[in-house]
């Protein structure tokens, strides 16, 4: 077997230690650990469904043709592709846009359901599981693979951009009140319980009943039986090719923006050969994290993030206009709760079906825009929050992903946001004029107005664009490495490999098309989560019918999926930790654990 778990007289109780976690998400032997305490044992146990050599040919071989095709197609024909793709995202926004809403309103139902109900008590990895990282390590894992490097960007511009008013959320005399509110909307609870849903649909999927960690295990259950394999294969490949188009194209902006900042305390003129060189540079640190793996290099990098970030809104709040951000962060954090349900709600109806063009209208740009941003994210964003997740209750699954998530995001927005309003209305409306011209600048001009310290805040920033969006990359790689290689293993060079690959392409599309072949290719892959929602919700619903007609053998089959004694039928396996299905092992089939001889406090080898 591969990976090593702990089996301590205290794993049942809650106040027990944590457990540090291996690459693989289970729980690693602390160091000096007497060998009476170590398993030898790969959990969860499989019990998912080998793909077919056929199925696994098309999910490895078609997403980069497929992606080689879109790439080519846009950089050949950009203006008729970009035509192409703002015409199905007006469709999209003016047809579907109640859709969208529909669909943020089911994820917070699920997540509150998950909350109050008695299945919150579930613990992923069954009973005896415990977190394998501290709660520091986890928030600060969660958030930077969720929506750091974003939200760098838009906390600001996205403010700045809707200074001038927004619907639903009244200013209240109050210059940029309404922005900010909808930034705490776009970018707070129900963005977060969009992630927390699909996430806990894989983490239930795989911890408890030892299915792979691919978005076709955790939705085909729930349909008829030959319809399972087609269904399967497509899933997959939308997932797939999300990622990878995804993840290509945010390199390509996070190049741009991170030059930006570059610029701001250095002078370089941002242009392809900077943009070059910051992909290469950022890759080879995602190529090192993902290689070191989850918990020492995503987990270091996403601590460090977390430090940076506190520092520099500490910064900005004790330095800049504190009385201001104090003052407008109540004030917005009460137009928030008061507005949030009619912001929930909103579709623009009086638009609906009118055939304007998506630009026309408000949701095309902001809400419908973010959401199918999310949707699009999902797949890695999710896969990467199960993976971690290992030994959490739902309920504190939950809690941890939307509520501090959001919190932190609530806190950062109000302070960049007030000082940059506040900059922005004594210096002539300067920031306002720079969002107009470059969004990546937005947060950059705002901090260099910062008394004493501005030139160190814009260096934290610049610094905080390349990590966090290392740690987005990395946890890319390891959902995308699940998604072609599951039910086997990658290894860190496969995933090094995803890292070099991604890479490339955002090399070439900023090469040959610049700026605005990224952005078509950014804009269909938000296009492409119109389908892939429906997948989704399919998921929620199997999810759904797992939970409620989970009963005591359900339980039963959880506790010894993952029960860490070592079992007979654990010799059956490959390096993988496929059981042999020739012996008499598979879903559904155990045996007992076998009696562990010990002797001077050691465990003899197993027979």
């Amino acid at each position: 077997m591969t990976t090593t778990e702990t089996n301590h007289p205290g794993a049942e109780d809650p106040s027990s230690p944590p457990e540090p976690e291996n690459r693989d998400g289970a729980a690693e032997t602390p160091e000096g650990a007497s060998r009476a305490d170590e398993r030898t044992v790969d959990l969860p146990r499989f019990r998912g469904f080998q793909i077919p050599a056929l199925d696994r040919a098309i999910i490895m071989v078609l997403p980069p043709l497929l992606i080689v095709g879109v790439v080519i197609a846009v950089i050949l024909a950009p203006d008729a592709s970009a035509n192409l793709i703002s015409n199905l995202r007006s469709f999209v926004t003016g047809g579907f846009t109640w859709w969208f809403v529909l669909y943020s309103l089911i994820a917070v139902a699920v997540c509150v359901w998950l909350c109050i109900s008695p299945l919150g008590r579930i613990r992923l990895g069954g009973p005896k599981a415990r977190p394998a990282h501290g709660n520091f390590a986890w928030y600060s894992m969660l958030f930077a693979c969720g929506q750091g490097v974003g939200l760098i960007f838009w906390s600001l511009a996205e403010p700045m951009m809707l200074r001038d008013g927004a619907p639903v959320a009244s200013d209240m005399g109050n210059a940029g009140q309404s922005g900010i509110i909808w930034t705490y909307f776009h970018w707070g609870p129900t963005a977060w319980a969009m992630y927390c849903v699909v996430a806990i649909c894989l983490a239930y999927s795989h911890h408890n009943l030892g299915k792979t960690l691919t978005f076709r295990e955790a939705t085909v259950d729930i349909l008829p039986a030959a319809a399972r394999r087609p269904a399967g294969v497509v899933i997959e490949l939308l997932a797939i090719i999300a990622t990878v188009l995804g993840l290509a194209t945010s390199f390509g902006f996070a190049a741009m923006q991170f030059s930006s900042g570059l610029n701001a305390f250095t002078g370089v003129a941002s242009g392809p050969l900077v943009w070059m060189i910051v992909i290469v540079v950022l890759g080879t640190l995602t190529a090192i994290s993902a290689f070191m793996g989850v918990n020492k290099g995503m987990k270091r990098i996403s601590e460090l993030n977390s430090m940076l970030s506190i520092v520099l809104v500490v910064g900005v709040f004790v330095f800049g206009p504190t009385i201001f951000i104090l003052s407008n962060m109540f004030q917005t954090f009460g137009g928030f709760i008061a507005s949030f349900p009619a912001m929930s709600f909103w579709t623009e109806a009086e638009t609906a079906g009118s055939g304007a063009p998506w630009d026309e209208l408000w949701n095309g740009p902001w809400t419908v825009f973010i959401w199918c941003w999310v949707i699009a994210f999902s797949p890695f964003v999710a896969g990467f929050i199960a993976r971690i997740s290992r030994g959490r209750t739902l309920r504190e699954f939950v809690l941890g992903v939307t509520i501090v998530p959001s919190l932190i995001v609530m806190v950062w927005t109000a302070v960049i946001a007030s000082a940059g309003i506040r900059y922005d209305d004594q210096n002539g409306l300067v920031i306002s004029e720079a969002v107009n011209e470059d969004l990546s600048v937005a947060l950059f001009r705002m901090l260099e107005m910062v008394p004493g310290i501005g030139i160190l805040l814009i260096i934290m920033a610049t610094v905080l664009v390349a990590t966090y969006y290392v740690t987005s990359l990395d946890s890319g790689t390891y959902a995308l490495a699940e998604f072609v290689s599951a039910p086997k293993k990658s290894g860190p060079a496969f995933r090094v490999v995803l890292v070099i690959s991604i890479a490339t392409v955002a090399a070439v599309l900023l090469s040959l098309g610049g700026a605005a072949v990224v952005d078509t290719v950014q804009t269909g892959t938000i296009i492409g989560a119109f389908p892939f929602s429906f997948v989704i919700i399919l998921m929620i619903a199997n999810l759904i019918r797992r939970l409620r007609s989970r009963n005591a053998a359900v339980v039963r089959t959880e506790r010894e999926i993952n029960d860490p004694e070592p079992r007979p039928e654990d010799e059956f396996v490959d390096e993988d930790g496929i059981p042999d299905p020739k012996r008499g092992v598979g879903e559904g089939t155990f045996v007992p654990p076998q009696t562990i001889r010990r002797h001077d406090d050691r465990r003899d080898d197993y027979r």
